[in-house]
């Protein structure tokens, strides 16, 4: 048991942290709360329940999930992904039903990581999860456009299609003053940036458009006309358990569970390759578990790690979980001290904040790189895309991993008979006298979304022990996106180690692949070699200048 939960505090505590780190990880946990507060907010309006329960989410999940995690530096609370999910709950169940399927959430988060499960990350390839992102960013905007403009429509429907039409139908009741509250929330986040790096500009919106809306009276819904006042205390709820009942809640809580787990362990798959480290998945769903079955009881929503205030820890100097447990603590004084002035917000400010938190989210720059690429791949991307928003979020991640599996299988029956040929190209060579500052790594076999994150991390680790990497490509006879990316972000940090990797034994459909992703520029093509022997000499000769 203890192998596979091993909350990260205990171990830094235990092995001693420095009084300069402690300091720096207190104001980076004040500067992401800052950033966590009207994130917060917004992701609870645009999930249809109250703007506390974002808050709230964020104090006691953001606590638990910093103090049990598995990652140094991951920041937990309510997250973009979730209010597609959220938004159909409510409507289907109402909060008691949100409450229940968010509790037997965190029991699946916390089996998955007692069963080992957190390398099942792995099997979901990567265009799938930019498919789905994608669309839960597309969704968002959609939900915000009602607030944006300022139209009086008093329910929103669930079907994207249908949003729109009634969009349309209101066209002409447009608030000019929302309109206008909304573009200049956007520009405020976008350009705040160039001014101060150190208050998130989302912050610097809410206080600015707020104050000006208070003081000229002017005509907007607030978050006080909306759902009322915000109150500034934390209680216990127990909801109501039909267990007759309980069946219907699973498909919803095995829902949140994925895309929980999936969403926190790539936002400390991220944090790792910021600060250089590796963080304990099995732990970390445990964490995340834990924190979903209790924030429930005392109103919150499901909560995950959040890779943009993660991010915004690292870069603020965070580097244990005490920044994370930090920044909850702050945001339980602003609740506690400044909660009553949180109802004068414009839901205009909110809806700006969402609008380039999905455009952030929507992953554009991915999504057309893979539209460049395998055709299987865009298989994958736009049918997990296009379930997402017109149809379901569960029904696109179970189409995507199916869809994923089965082009596999075709992909590997295509290139089948063509292997041995390619492979004699390049003879086993004996790696005796080979200078001791270079590594060889050989990859047996196609790499694709399975065994991807295992490759990039063996790559990883190998490259640095040398000088110089050499990648035996010879026996890879094709390569998913999914490989693309992990692949090119393994390059870029051995490169900003000072490695230097080679590749040798590339079949002509591989380089294709690795010119459409920018990775032959990324090594340089004089570093990509036909044969291993070539690839050889080339190492030796860069050692010696």
């Amino acid at each position: 048991m203890t192998k596979i939960f091993q909350p990260k505090l205990f171990s830094l505590f235990k092995n001693g942290i420095s009084k300069e780190q402690i300091i720096s990880d207190i104001f980076s946990g004040i500067i992401v709360g800052i950033v966590a507060l009207p994130l917060a907010i917004a992701f609870a309006v645009a999930s249809g329940v109250a703007p506390q329960m974002g808050l709230i989410t964020a104090i006691i999940a953001g606590f638990l999930i910093s103090f049990l995690g598995g990652s140094r530096v991951q920041i937990g609370g309510p997250t973009g992904a979730f209010v597609v999910i959220i938004y159909a709950l409510v409507e289907q169940y109402g909060i008691e039903g949100l409450m229940i399927s968010t509790i037997m959430a965190g029991v699946f988060l916390v089996l998955f990581g007692l069963l080992r499960l957190g390398s099942l990350l792995r099997y979901f390839p990567h265009p799938l999860v930019v498919g789905f992102t994608s669309g839960i960013a597309v969704v968002i905007f959609s939900t915000q456009i009602k607030d944006a403009l300022g139209l009086h429509i008093e329910k929103l429907p669930s079907e994207f299609l249908e949003k729109w039409q009634l969009y349309l139908a209101n066209i002409l009741d447009i608030n000019l003053y929302a309109l206008a509250i909304t573009a200049t929330t956007i520009l405020i986040v976008l350009f705040s940036k160039h001014i101060t790096t150190k208050v998130p500009g989302s912050f610097i919106a809410i206080i600015l458009i707020t104050a000006v809306v208070s003081f000229a009276g002017i005509p907007v819904t607030t978050i006080e006309s909306f759902f009322g006042t915000i109150p500034n205390d934390i209680s216990f709820h127990m909801p109501t358990l039909d267990f007759s009942n309980l069946g219907m809640y699973i498909a919803p809580a095995l829902t949140i569970a994925l895309l929980g787990g999936i969403e926190s362990l790539l936002s400390a798959v991220v944090a790792d390759g910021m600060i250089g480290t590796n963080h304990r998945s099995n732990t970390e769903l445990i964490a995340q578990g834990v924190a979903n079955i209790v924030t429930p009881f005392f109103g919150g929503i499901p909560a995950t790690g959040a890779i943009a205030r993660t991010a915004t820890n690292v870069k603020n100097g965070g580097r244990t979980p005490i920044a994370g447990i930090v920044h909850a603590v702050t945001l339980l004084l602003i609740m506690l001290l400044f909660a009553d002035l949180a109802k004068h917000i414009p839901m205009a400010a909110l809806a700006g904040i969402l609008i380039v938190v999905a455009y952030n989210m929507s992953e554009w720059r991915s999504f057309v790189s893979i539209l460049r690429g395998s055709p299987f791949d865009i298989v994958v991307l736009l049918a997990t895309f296009f379930l997402t928003v017109m149809v379901d979020l569960t029904i696109a991640i179970e189409v995507g991993v199916v869809l994923s599996s089965l082009l596999f299988m075709k992909r590997m029956a295509d290139i089948g008979t063509k292997l041995p040929k390619e492979m004699e190209s390049d003879s086993i060579e004996n790696y005796a006298d080979i200078p001791q500052d270079i590594s060889i790594y050989e990859i047996g076999g196609p790499l694709f979304f399975a065994s991807a994150k295992q490759y990039a991390q063996t790559i990883k680790e190998i490259g640095f022990s040398s000088k110089i990497l050499i990648i035996r490509m010879r026996y890879v006879p094709f390569i998913d996106s999914t490989a693309l990316h992990n692949l090119e972000e393994t390059i870029k940090i051995l490169k900003n180690a000072g490695v230097i990797v080679l590749m040798s034994g590339v079949n002509n459909e591989v380089y294709k692949d690795l010119k459409k992703y920018h990775i032959v520029s990324l090594l340089g093509e004089t570093n990509i070699l036909k044969t291993f022997v070539q690839a050889l000499e080339h190492a030796k000769s860069k050692l010696n200048n």
